[in-house]
């Protein structure tokens, strides 16, 4: 919707502005290497590329709904959920996070036909330079999508495993040799150097050559299989100025917020006042304005 909205000075300022529920920007990934955003509130979304440098305004109308069931709720937990649908959703739980501690094997999974739609697919087992270097996973199908939503800015995907615990069960074997997280503040002020991810590539996986193959003697020769991606991708984001300091927006304390936009990487907005982790607060009802 097109409206008018007053100016902290008590004017009128042309605005394109959006209302809703707050989801997860979408990112495209275009030939030109620059990530392309879009904004979502709801059921509408604003492109946020060329908006570089104008005003925007956020303001939480203090409702939260659950981005799974819709029910409202006091508090948000793991990214938008209700409590119940938190504790009862097989994409709650904890094997999410640490997929190598999946237990539908012992009949436990919260939701086995959840577990089998999502879990028992192709997984890439990753090296990823956002704050520096990084081993992930993600399903075969979501990239470069993790990429962007990390603010990585080269990937290189080095194993492709049959399921989602085996993905869990090899990052662990890297992650005696690297580190599985991104330093946010690190990778929002821009200062992320390139890596040769090709030679860290074949380092770490000489290191863990012996685990490798005891995993495939478990599980499969064809269960874990090297891919020879020739240079990694690069990815470039849509930032005029980074912030000297970081300075990070929360909804729960902070209901407004509004400042000149600068930049976005990852799933956060960069203002001329600070930085807002727009998925964080997935299923907050909001407004947001950006001045014509």
């Amino acid at each position: 919707m097109d409206q008018l909205i007053p100016d902290l000075s008590g004017g009128n300022l042309a605005a394109r502005g959006v209302a809703g529920g707050l989801q997860k920007m979408r990112i495209h990934l275009p030939s030109s290497g620059e990530a392309d955003y879009h904004l979502r509130a709801g059921e509408e979304t604003v492109a946020l590329n060329a908006r570089l440098g104008q005003r925007l305004r956020l303001r939480h109308t203090g409702a939260i709904h659950c981005v799974h069931c819709g029910r409202k709720t006091r508090k948000s937990f793991g990214q938008g959920y209700c409590y119940p649908c938190f504790k009862s959703l097989a994409q709650c739980d904890l094997c999410i996070v640490r997929p190598e501690t999946c237990h539908y094997f012992k009949g436990t999974c919260r939701e086995p036909s959840w577990g089998e739609r999502h879990c028992f697919r192709p997984h890439i087992v990753y090296l990823a330079n956002a704050s520096g270097l990084k081993v992930g996973i993600t399903r075969g199908t979501n990239t470069p999508t993790r990429w962007l939503d990390q603010g990585a800015i080269q990937a290189l995907p080095i194993l492709e495993v049959e399921t989602r615990q085996q993905s869990g069960l090899v990052e662990t074997l890297f992650k005696a040799h690297v580190s599985d997280r991104t330093n946010w503040r690190a990778m929002l002020k821009g200062e992320v150097d390139p890596l040769d991810l090709p030679a860290e590539r074949d380092r770490l996986l000489s290191l863990v050559a012996p685990e490798l193959d005891a995993l495939r003697e478990t599980h499969g020769a064809q269960a874990i299989r090297e891919l020879a991606a020739p240079t990694p991708l690069a990815i470039r984001y849509p930032v005029r100025e980074w912030p000297q300091k970081i300075v990070s927006y929360n909804l729960d304390k902070q209901a407004q917020l509004e400042g000149t936009l600068l930049g976005i990487k990852g799933q956060y907005l960069i203002l001329d006042g600070g930085v807002i982790n727009l998925r964080k607060f997935a299923g907050y009802q909001v407004e947001v304005d950006i001045a014509a």
